[in-house]
């Protein structure tokens, strides 16, 4: 008989109804797509070692990916380069904003691979022939996560491209430090259609199980990435992937994850299963209210914080 902290008997839709009178924060209106998400939309989903997944009601409501293909794309960019991304991304946390203007000090690197200025940078990374050759590569690399291919909303990557000034700056400042070796526009034209990537909470549940079980995604049984580098993007997503609430949020909910201003929340639980929740109205950190408040709940009824004892 399953127990109650079983994820295949959770009670998913009970969750959901019960986070769902909480109506605080915003929705992110950076973008006009953005802006028009529907604030009432919330779901959860579960994929389990066995390539099973578990969800909630509009667990098949398609939304971009924005900032949750930040630890996607920082293991293809170690993949890619044999681990020199490393070198050329920092991998502390900042306690700024994603979109801060600011690279380490002496080195011009970004801090870290899961804010905006890192992102671009590994976006750039990546093997391919010019923008087309990169696009390409993030595309076939994001549909082996999620066992199957995946579509890109032109519209939305234009919008990202267009109207991201603060990421044309933060290519260009990097540019500048010597530390990217693309052009500034190049940069954001890649990052941009990569953040465009549209998925739904189950697709987003079994990118995350990717990361969890070593890199092998569960479904496809197919290996994606060295377990090696499963690990450090892991580590990372735990460190910095809530950006200025990162702690708090490690404190709270104790599973790796990464944020996103279209509401979505990537959790990698390792050995253990993947996540993805997805709210749009978002807190003062970019991060969804409901979503912190259902992760933190499944945290504590399935046992997942990393650092719980019993």
């Amino acid at each position: 008989m399953a127990s109650p902290s079983d994820p295949r008997s959770y009670d998913l839709d009970g969750l959901r109804a019960r986070v769902l009178p909480d109506r605080g924060g915003r929705v992110d209106d950076s973008i006009p797509q953005l802006a028009d998400a529907d604030p009432d939309l919330c779901a959860i989903a579960l994929a389990l070692p066995d390539g099973d997944v578990r969800s909630s009601s509009q667990s098949d409501v398609a939304f971009s990916l924005q900032s949750a293909v930040k630890p996607f794309l920082f293991a293809l960019a170690l993949l890619d380069t044999d681990g020199e991304a490393l070198d050329r991304v920092g991998i502390e946390p900042t306690g700024e904003a994603f979109d801060a203007l600011k690279l380490e000090s002496g080195t011009g690197r970004p801090p870290n691979p899961m804010v905006n200025a890192g992102a671009l940078l590994t976006a750039s990374l990546v093997d391919g022939d010019g923008v087309e050759g990169r696009m390409e590569r993030i595309s076939r690399g994001l549909a082996a996560f999620a066992g199957r291919a995946l579509e890109v909303d032109e519209a939305i990557a234009h919008n990202e491209h267009l109207l991201g000034d603060r990421n044309h700056a933060l290519a260009h400042l990097m540019r500048a430090e010597g530390t990217m070796r693309v052009s500034a526009d190049d940069a954001v034209a890649v990052y941009a259609r990569a953040c465009a990537t549209m998925v739904d909470a189950e697709t987003l549940a079994l990118m995350g199980a990717t990361l969890a079980l070593g890199g092998v995604n569960p479904r496809s049984g197919r290996r994606v990435v060295p377990a090696r580098v499963a690990r450090d993007v892991v580590s990372v997503m735990a460190t910095c992937g809530v950006y200025d609430g990162s702690g708090r949020w490690m404190r709270a909910v104790g599973i790796p994850a990464k944020s996103s201003v279209s509401g979505a929340i990537v959790l990698s639980v390792p050995g253990r299963l993947g996540a993805a929740v997805v709210s749009p109205p978002l807190d003062a950190q970019g991060t969804s209210v409901c979503g912190r408040l259902i992760a933190e709940t499944l945290g504590e009824d399935l046992g997942l914080h990393s650092f719980a004892t019993g």
